[in-house]
């Protein structure tokens, strides 16, 4: 069963004891492996640090939130070894990487995850397509009665513009138009969530792991009649209209204790971490990551002869 959480996460910290970050050899490096960036993911992150420190107390990883936009200015600048995005880097982040740090951007998806459309748990909403969410966040759509229920205005809540989150829902959804001025823009998932369990009147949206107070309603997409829920086999197969991957990025290949975290975060053991936070694991049996295409729902361990 999926265990939900509803935490602010914008600064949480993760401390062991003793850490190397992405060096191999003798003794590696006193500091700690940083991680920094998704918001949506910050929890999964803590997840993995915690039980990865338990079993292994030589080890000290640090987990920060603010956004994936901020965690990847941090990769970029060399404030932080993994940047956690909700979304994809964009060509022009990648080559500021590059020319800063001469190597390219490894990019690792390590869950799946469905952008998921809250509702209050007493709205007799069941359901809403694509373009219906569009004209919402667009403020073309400003009343519930056009959409079948009572005369109230529509209070739709989104997250702030450094989120992954946010840039994946307006090209997504809203193909890059501008969110209408009527939209109140908050700094995390939690407290998107917080603010629709508190209105009858309100929609918002966010990680499928955010969902306590309030309904996930299932989604239509552009010309489908059938409204489809974010489950586990509708995320994997693309089924669900908003399914993404989730991602590490580093500058580079990872390399000693950095890269056995990560290994481990694909393994099994770190897999199943996800659905224990309210993600989706990766596919079974993947290739290397090396192989693996940017998108889709597949990936696999850091190869281990690099």
């Amino acid at each position: 069963m999926k265990i939900r959480f509803l935490i602010a996460v914008s600064t949480l910290g993760i401390l062991g004891s003793i850490g190397c970050g992405g060096v191999s050899g003798s003794g590696g490096r006193s500091k700690p492996i940083t991680i920094k960036g998704s918001d949506t993911m910050v929890i999964l992150g803590q997840r993995w640090a915690e039980t990865y420190m338990h079993s292994n107390p030589g080890v000290r990883i640090q987990v920060t939130g603010g956004g994936s936009g901020t965690g990847i200015a941090a990769l970029i600048n060399g404030g932080t070894d993994v940047c956690e995005s909700s979304r994809p880097m964009k060509e022009k982040e990648r080559i500021q990487a590059r020319n800063r740090h001469g190597k390219d951007v490894k990019e690792i998806p390590v869950a799946l995850d469905g952008v998921a459309i809250y509702v209050h748990q007493s709205s007799p909403i069941q359901s809403l397509a694509q373009s219906q969410l569009k004209s919402i966040y667009t403020g073309r759509t400003k009343n519930w009665r056009e959409l079948g229920w009572d005369d109230a205005t529509i209070v739709p809540y989104s997250r702030e513009n450094n989120s992954g989150t946010y840039v994946f829902f307006k090209e997504h959804v809203l193909g890059n138009e501008d969110f209408a001025n009527e939209v109140q823009t908050l700094p995390g998932t939690a407290a998107v969530v917080n603010a629709v369990s508190k209105d009858t009147r309100s929609v918002g949206y966010g990680g499928i792991a955010y969902e306590s107070g309030i309904r996930v309603l299932p989604i239509r997409g552009d010309g489908s009649g059938e409204a489809v829920p974010p489950s586990l086999d509708n995320v994997r197969s693309g089924r669900y209209p908003l399914s993404r991957q989730l991602f590490f990025y580093t500058v580079g290949e990872p390399e000693g204790e950095l890269k056995a975290f990560i290994n481990w975060v694909l393994s099994e053991e770190g897999q199943k971490i996800c659905q224990a936070v309210g993600y989706y694991p990766l596919q079974k049996n993947p290739e290397p990551a090396s192989r693996q295409p940017l998108t889709g729902a597949g990936n696999g361990a850091i190869d281990s002869q690099r």
